[in-house]
């Protein structure tokens, strides 16, 4: 059955505001869509005119981003760009996000593409922060994104293009009267969607009617209720900036506190950011200064454990006896309303991020420039739990603290000039990065009850005091070193083309294999700018693109490619052995994982042909891409199958293996008449990815990991020949035998009920994506719409199949009616890893919904000094339309493998919140 979440039409009648800059590009009035083929797009070390670029790139500009509150880059991209699939997996504030950006190509890697600010290459590796590592940058400080899907446009970054590269431009200043910008805005947040679990008059009759036995206290407790609250956010935002002929600057100060619908959890970010820009010597010599300070801190609760109590909580437990927290159930358990207060995970992470790029001009055409740029942070995170008498339960402590320490040199040279009607640009250069990761970790625990958090005990207990159980000191070092070169041609505007070479040696692959090298070639025709369309008037743009490319994934763990060693003193046979007859074992060192010298770049190679157009005036524009990514070379450590290897694991090359992704990718966009009153623009886009494993030499290589009792990391998905990734590896459920218990179809017919029988039941991975937006203005007021949804992908609910059986029920636990589907199902009768447990994903979302409304200052009397004055409301995450059952179907938990990343798998996962964004922003 289908479920519409709607938000109560009274909420829609709210007013909220917001101060904000009005800007020309704020209005559909503006023409400046009807000259998107003018658009300058950035596309690695340089920028070209959207007319010009031969490779596919998706760009958005910030009037364009998605609106309320948003804590990092993915948010404002979701929907924007087709093939870009960012799903906002959890409703944790500043969660990390699934970005996909044509199709999953790789086992160890993971999704994430490779992001570039303002010149500077980031690194994907941990920051200590357990959120989304790009929560660091304010999103209301960036100008563009620009998207580089395919290796034509990917490969001048080859050995990190292999996911996609997301290029962050921040903003700068602009000729004329020094603008200054002041945006305020608070939002309140609600649980979007509550589960269907049982109250306590049905609870008591569902537990009697199963047979079990009711553990009733008297209560009338809603947990959902209990344990989330209405999240209250607030964002502030000053900027200033201005330019002159010769210089130009961007300084700006933003506070953010987004509260989250869980109790103990919110993330607080100060930060400040500085762009400068210096021109000398008629324009020959210019530097550019970027500088952005942030302080993120992190406060979660353990949200696993809390959506557990959520949803399976008896609800005849009081939450409250005499005004007060309840301290201990029937059962002997913990009260999560005490659990709460005596839980803290608090993250602190300090980062700074800066370049200079100082650039000369030697002769006429010819630049010089160096990019210098360092990327620090430090970061404490504190996990701890208060000592408490009732329930007993003695305190402990995890202490970590981690430094990454990313520094960049880059040398650029490029040559432009034009020979008659044909241009050049060429580009080399040199680029060498290094990364030092270091982590420290303590654990402790048995604190006294004294009245301190143990977070501030560490240094005065003596040794005796505390059992101090583990200690990890970790340190990485890695470095990159490169050399790129690119040539762009032109022959009067009508024929481009585009060759790129990059070679890349990184310390992560072994002595034998440190380089690889990843050329890439794209033509393009500019048709509409031929002889023979000069009377068609109706076509003002069309251009046909063609590339082909390699790019290269270095996203795996450091010193993979050498030999690994453990000590032991337990006796291990494979470590030593007693030298006397005291029986007492010296310590012995073995060899856990081999080195591997050979070890090669994972390598993803592309093709993409596509069409661009526009017609009527620019006012209907659209692209089409059609394209084919095979990645192989495929990284992943296997178990030896020689049986003298001397160690259980290494990292090996897979041969023949690949993992293909074909696609088609549509985008199109209408503009009505701009100079009329009312104005408006529609559009969209849609991607069909068709997601293939081939050639592998395994039945399945396991991703996800199944979670509750009996089932505990068995396999619910996984890599399986001619199969899409994701793939769901489970039993296929019949119904249940006349004893209640589950029938499961006998694949090999044997008459048992093996892992043999598993089938392949759907993939996580969506078939197509799709996103729409409306845009309207009429006088002073506009509004904007932005929908998006998948079809085709399966989610396996494993919060079901752990927490909603009929045995629970009948432990007093409580439930939804999915365990009483089957009134003769056994309270013996486990839930087993099958499809009873697997749900279709597809949904359609409103997902951001903008009303505006820009006051002239002039009324008030103040025009001279203000400039502008916008209110707004934006509503997030309006209704979903979906048949899944669980909180909300845009899911995954993370419940990898061997670190081989999962997909499509929903366990007690922070649930999502339907969010109202009042503010003001005033420009002066």
């Amino acid at each position: 059955m289908k479920r519409i979440y709607l938000v109560p039409t009274v909420l829609m009648s709210c007013v909220t505001l917001t101060f904000a800059q009005k800007k020309e590009s704020d209005t559909i009035k503006d023409d400046s869509k009807l000259k998107d083929i003018e658009e300058v797009v950035m596309v690695g070390y340089g920028s070209q005119k959207k007319s010009d670029v031969t490779g596919a790139v998706g760009s958005v500009k910030s009037e364009d981003f998605n609106k309320g509150m948003v804590a990092n880059v993915g948010q404002l991209l979701q929907g924007k760009v087709a093939g870009v699939n960012v799903s906002n997996v959890s409703g944790e504030p500043g969660a990390n996000q699934n970005i996909i950006i044509r199709g999953v190509g790789s086992l160890r890697s993971g999704t994430t593409p490779l992001y570039v600010v303002d010149g500077f290459v980031i690194d994907n590796s941990n920051t200590g922060t357990a959120n989304n590592p790009m929560n660091f940058i304010n999103p209301d400080d960036i100008e563009s994104l620009d998207i580089l899907k395919d290796a034509s446009a990917a490969a001048i970054y080859g050995a990190r293009g292999a996911n996609g590269v997301i290029v962050i431009t921040t903003k700068k200043g602009k000729k004329g009267r020094t603008q200054m910008n002041l945006s305020s805005n608070l939002t309140i947040s609600k649980l979007a969607n509550k589960m269907n679990v049982f109250g306590a008059d049905e609870f008591r009759r569902q537990v009697t009617a199963a047979g079990g036995k009711l553990d009733d206290m008297g209560g009338n407790t809603d947990w959902q209720d209990e344990l989330t609250r209405t999240g209250i956010s607030e964002n502030v935002n000053f900027s200033a900036a201005g330019a002159t002929e010769n210089s130009n600057y961007y300084a700006a100060l933003g506070y953010e506190d987004q509260e989250g619908i869980l109790h103990n959890s919110n993330l607080k970010r100060y930060s400040g950011r500085v762009n400068v820009s210096q021109k000398a010597f008629d324009g020959r010599v210019n530097i550019d200064f970027n500088l952005n300070g942030v302080r993120t801190e992190n406060n979660r609760p353990n949200a696993t454990d809390v959506v557990n109590n959520m949803l399976t909580w008896n609800p005849t437990y009081p939450a409250y006896t005499n005004g007060l927290p309840t301290t201990v159930f029937n059962n002997g358990s913990f009260n999560p309303l005490i659990r709460r207060q005596i839980y803290k995970d608090i993250t602190t992470n300090n980062r700074i991020l800066a370049n200079v790029s100082p650039s000369v001009e030697i002769i006429k055409g010819l630049t010089y420039k160096l990019n210098l740029g360092i990327d620090y942070s430090t970061a404490e995170r504190v996990i701890q739990n208060i000592p408490h008498a009732i329930p007993l339960e003695a305190g402990n402590l995890n202490l970590s603290n981690y430094s990454n320490n990313n520094t960049l040199v880059e040398n650029t040279l490029t040559y432009k000039f034009k020979v008659n009607s044909h241009d050049f640009n060429v580009m080399a250069g040199h680029s060498y990065q290094k990364l030092l990761l270091t982590s420290r970790g303590s654990y402790y625990q048995n604190f006294p009850d004294n009245g301190i958090e143990p977070q501030y005990q560490i240094p005065s207990l003596q040794p005796a005091d505390l059992t101090k159980v583990t200690s990890t000191v970790v340190a990485n070092k890695n470095e990159l070193q490169s050399w790129f070169g690119r040539v762009n041609y032109g022959y009067q505007d009508k024929y481009l083309l585009t060759a790129t070479l990059r070679a890349d040696g990184s310390s992560k692959f072994g002595a034998n294999n440190r380089y690889g090298i990843f050329p890439s070639v794209a033509a393009g025709w500019n048709i509409s700018k031929e002889s023979f369309m000069e009377n068609v008037s109706t076509i003002n743009n069309l251009k046909l693109r063609a590339s082909w490319g390699k790019t290269g994934n270095q996203e795996i763990p450091s010193k993979i490619t050498k030999r690994s060693y453990q000590a032991d003193s337990n006796g291990s046979a494979q470590a030593t052995y007693p030298l006397n007859d005291s029986g007492n074992y010296p310590v012995g060192i073995y060899l856990v994982r081999a080195n591997n010298p050979d070890l090669q770049w994972e390598v993803t190679t592309q093709t993409n042909i596509g069409l661009d157009f526009g017609i009527l005036n620019n006012r209907l524009t659209g692209t089409v891409d059609f394209f084919n990514k095979v990645s192989d070379n495929i990284l992943l450590e296997i178990n030896p199958v020689d049986p003298i290897e001397p160690a259980p694991k290494i990292w090996k090359n897979i041969p023949n293996m690949e993992i293909n992704n074909t696609g088609l990718e549509l985008s199109l966009n209408y503009n009505s008449n701009p100079n009329k009153e009312f104005t408006y623009s529609i559009g969209g886009n849609t991607a069909f990815i068709k997601n293939k494993v081939k050639k592998s030499p395994y039945k399945v290589i396991s991703t996800g990991s199944a979670q509750g009792p009996g089932t505990t990391n068995a396999v619910i998905n996984g890599y399986i020949n001619n199969e899409p990734i994701g793939t769901f590896y489970v039993r296929e459920f019949l119904g249940l035998s006349e004893n209640g218990t589950n029938i499961f179809r006998d694949v090999d017919g044997d008459g048992i009920i093996t892992d043999n029988d598993r089938v392949a039941a759907g993939s996580a991975l969506p078939d197509f994506t799709y996103n729409l937006y409306v845009k309207a203005a009429y006088k002073n007021f506009d509004l904007g719409l932005n929908f998006n949804g998948v079809a085709g992908n399966m989610i396996y609910n494993n919060t079901a199949s752990t927490l909603f059986s009929r045995g629970r029920l009948g432990l007093s636990n409580n439930t939804t009616d999915a365990a009483t589907q089957f009134p003769n199902e056994s309270l013996n009768n486990t839930n087993v890893i099958s499809t009873r447990y697997l749900e279709k994903g597809d949904f359609f979302r409103l997902n951001n919904a903008t009303l505006g409304y820009s006051l002239d200052p002039k009324i008030l009397g103040i025009g001279e000094h203000i400039r502008n004055i916008r209110f707004s409301i934006t509503a997030q995450n309006l209704f979903v339309i979906t048949k899944y059952s669980g909180f909300d179907p845009e899911i995954n938990t993370g419940l990898s493998q061997g670190g081989i990343q999962s997909f499509g798998i929903d366990y007690a996962t922070y649930p999502k919140a339907r969010s109202f964004v009042f503010g003001v922003n005033v420009a002066f």
